[in-house]
Order: structure tokens, then sequence, then C-alpha cells
């Protein structure tokens, strides 16, 4: 019997930067796929699903679980393998006194990273173990990533972030016979360990201020009290929002989108000039010098491209906050660069679905993502022990020498 293809995109894999990570991230999904596999299949056996009502007095109920070393092709992944009460569970995907599970990585993998199509499960369940499990069976294994994202959403968040990056990522989805856009909203906050740590995901129709504001009310229901920098695009009333629920917090505009944004109606012929006067304003080495460059910069185009010059006029105080702070400090705040690249990981992880049938399959997407960049958001940014000292310097009210990790 020959292996299915994956249609994974090659770019996805040049995100693992070497073989010991390549193979962490394979082991994690497989273990996190096969385990929740079988708590469907659980589920299924005995006719509810965890902490449902319908399971009183029913006769059976959930028993704990077992460890169980598996032999794989890469390797042995040790599984925690749900019992009954009764004794009557034998799992399909793993069968009780069996210690291989013969090319069942290529379909965990094809679960995960082929969008959760039960039609390609379906087919590939049938090519490797000659065994038919519907189309629904399928769906309810499916549908307890749901439930991941549910706890992962609700989770407990740490007091302080000493940055938070707000940034939104837009797919297609069919709602009402429609195909329409939406945004999803995620949250990057620099935690006092120096790790980066995805807040939470939230979907909407279109990214507004508005609905930045009850995400940022939930994110402080869950215990965030303290945010010191915000960095964000350009949206209008966003940082608005952010005062609103973090009035210490000091906000600052990518810097990025604001260049993007001033050269849109300046014609080439002027661009990589109008770009070099620019380049004056956020390399300057203070705020005076800044406004000297802007000054220049007003003088010499405002006349030409009033559009361009005025957006750095209006939005001054924000685009120019990360002056305020040290270099190292400077190079994390003064653009999104941080959340876009967990984007890029979300579009490559994505990028074989042109269109989502429904908000939960974005859903479902765009968490499998973010967990499969788990592993790297746990390492600490560059320069950590100065940034460390930096803050609590700037900020010793605020930022509490015990709480931050400073050894490794």
């Amino acid at each position: 019997m020959k292996n299915k293809q994956l249609n994974i995109d090659d770019n996805f894999f040049k995100q693992f930067k070497t073989a010991e990570e390549l193979d962490t991230f394979l082991h994690g999904i497989f273990k996190r796929g096969v385990e929740t596999m079988l708590q469907a299949e659980l589920s299924e056996h005995l006719g509810y699903d965890k902490h449902s009502p319908d399971g009183i007095n029913s006769g059976n109920s959930r028993n704990g679980k077992n460890a169980k070393l598996v032999k794989t092709k890469m390797g042995e992944v040790s599984i925690e393998v749900p019992r009954d009460r009764n004794g009557s569970f034998d799992p399909v995907l793993l069968p009780k006194r069996k210690r291989m599970i013969d090319k069942i990585e290529d379909v965990v993998i094809s679960l995960y990273a082929k969008g959760m199509s039960t039609r390609d499960i379906e087919v590939q369940i049938k090519e490797i173990y000659g065994v038919h499990i519907s189309s629904s069976s399928i769906s309810n294994i499916t549908e307890q990533i749901l439930v991941d994202i549910e706890e992962w959403q609700g989770r407990p968040l740490e007091d302080t972030y000493l940055i938070a990056w707000l940034d939104g990522i837009s797919f297609k989805v069919r709602q009402d016979h429609k195909i329409i856009n939406k945004t999803i909203y995620i949250i990057v906050g620099l935690n006092t360990n120096g790790c980066r740590e995805v807040l939470g995901m939230w979907l909407n129709e279109t990214e507004r201020a508005s609905f930045w504001m009850q995400i940022l009310t939930e994110i402080k229901a869950r215990g965030v009290n303290d945010i010191l920098i915000a960095c964000t695009d350009n949206l209008k009333g966003l940082t608005q929002a952010v005062k609103a629920c973090f009035p210490e917090a000091i906000t600052q505009l990518c810097i990025v989108h604001q260049i993007r944004n001033a050269i849109r109606f300046v014609p080439d012929k002027h661009k990589r000039e109008f770009m070099r006067d620019m380049k004056n304003i956020y390399e300057a080495i203070n705020i005076e010098d800044a406004e000297i460059a802007f000054t220049e910069l007003e003088k010499k185009w405002s006349e030409k491209y009033p559009y361009s010059v005025k957006s750095w006029a209006t939005n001054w105080v924000e685009l120019t906050s990360f002056l305020a702070f040290p270099l190292e400090i400077r190079k994390v705040i003064y653009t999104t660069n941080i959340i876009e690249n967990l984007n890029r990981q979300i579009r490559k992880y994505t990028s074989n679905k042109s269109m989502f049938p429904d908000d939960n399959a974005v859903r479902k997407a765009v968490y499998l993502a973010i967990q499969s960049s788990y592993i790297r958001s746990q390492q600490r940014i560059a320069n950590w022990t100065l940034i460390a000292n930096q803050f609590i310097i700037l900020y010793p009210e605020r930022v509490k020498l015990n709480y931050i990790a400073l050894k490794h």
C-alpha cells in the first residue's frame, strides 16, 4: 500500500532551523494528535462527552489514563491512553496489546496540517487500516480541538506584560451562503521571563477599534493588570482603546506600517529620496534630532505630497515613543515584526486553504499554527538580561525585580 502524499507547502518547513527542531515539532504534533483522537474515541464509546451530565448513572465512565510507549518511524513516543471504568474501551487507533502504530504518523500529520478535512482523513484511515470510520466520527474527533481552544483561550494570564504586539490577519470564510472576509485578532505579549506568549486569538468580521476594546477588556478579566508598551498598526481608534483599558501604557505605532502608508501617494521617481528623508526621522538618536529631521521633510515635500507629510504629523507622539527608550528596547518596539512573523507562519500553515467553510475551521487552523510556533516562542528574546535591567530601571514601581528571571 502506497503512502498518500501530504499536500504541505515546502515553505512551512523552512521555519525549522535544525533537524532536532523538526523532530521535536513532529513528535509533539503526533503525541497531541493521537491523544486527542483517543479521547474522542472514548467519548464515542461511552456515548457522551467529558463532563457531560449525560454520563450520570450511565453505567460506565472515564477512569484515568495509562501511559503506553509506542514505537513509530520517528522513534518511541509515550502516549496517554484513556481508560473506562468497565474496561470495555478498545481504541481503533491504538488497540490493546499493540505497541507499534504502522503509518499512523501520516494520518496525524494530515489531520493537523491539512485543515481537518474529514474526507481526507476518512480516505487515509481506510487505506492504512483497511477499516471505515465515518465522517461523523472523524468530525467528532476534530471537534475535540475546539475544547482545547476554549481551555487555552480562557487560561489565566500574567499580571504584567512588558510589551504587547497587537495585529490582525484576514481570511475568507463562508457565512450564510456567501464568502466574506473575517479577521483573526492576535496579541503577543513579552512576559516578565523574557519570552513571547500568544495571549489569545479572536474572530470578527472586520478589524475595528471597538472590537479591540472588547479583547483588551477580556485579557484584563484573565489577570492582566499592566502593559508597559503596546505596539500596534495605525488602525483608527486602536490607540484610544489601549489607553482606555491600560491608561499607563505607552503606545507605539509600527514604523514599517507608517513608511508604507506615507509612500503610497509618492511617485516612483521620488520614492527613494522621500524614504531616505523619512529614515532620518526614525533613525534619529533622540526626539530632538527626529523633530529636526521632520522639519526638513516638511519643508522639502509638504507642497508636493501633503498627505504623506501630514501622516507623520498627525501621529507624531505615537510614532516617536520608541525614541525615549534605550537602543535594545527600541529594536523590539518600533515595528510589529514579532507578530507579523507569527502571521507569516500562520499563512504558511493555512496556505492550502483559499476559503474556510465556517468560523470553527478558521479557529482550528490558526490555533494549530500558533501551537506549531510554541517551541520557538519559549526562547527568550535577544539581549534579554540587558533589556530586563533597563525595564527595571525605567519602571521600578511597575516591574518588580523578583518577577523577572535574569538567568539563562
